[in-house]
C-alpha cells in the first residue's frame, strides 16, 4: 500500500493527507452559496403540492430503491428535466432513490455530464 503524503496548498499552508484546507473549504462554501442565490426555490421549480401527491402515490408503487434495494424516499427525475414540464411530469422517467444513492451517485454522474 502506497503512503500517502502531506501536500502544499496553493495558500501554502501544508495540509494532511486525506482533508482539506480551511479557505479550500471556504472557497467551496462560497461557490455553493452564490449558486443557491441564483436558484429558483423548491416551489418555483414545480415541486409544489401537486408533486408531493404524485410522489407519494409513486412511492407508495415503487416502495425500494432500485439501486441498492433499501426503502426508497426520493422520487428521481433520470434524466434531468430543467425547467422542462412535459420531462418533469413523465412518469416513465422517474425512479425511486434512498437519499444515499440519490445524494452521492445520482448527483455524481450528473455532475459529470
Amino acid at each position: 500500500m502506497a503512503a500517502r503524503f502531506p501536500f502544499l496548498c496553493t495558500c501554502g499552508n501544508v495540509v494532511p493527507a486525506g482533508e482539506r484546507c480551511a479557505c479550500q473549504i471556504a472557497r467551496a462554501r462560497a461557490r455553493k452559496a452564490r449558486h443557491d442565490a441564483r436558484r429558483p426555490n423548491a416551489r418555483a421549480r414545480g415541486y409544489n403540492r401537486r408533486w408531493e401527491a404524485a410522489r407519494r402515490d409513486y412511492l407508495d408503487a415503487f416502495p425500494f430503491c432500485r439501486r441498492c434495494g433499501n426503502p426508497a424516499t426520493i422520487v428521481d427525475h433520470i434524466t434531468p428535466h430543467r425547467g422542462d414540464d412535459r420531462l418533469f411530469w413523465d412518469r416513465s422517467n422517474w425512479q425511486p432513490l434512498c437519499a444515499p444513492c440519490h445524494n452521492r451517485h445520482k448527483q455524481r454522474e450528473e455532475h459529470q455530464q
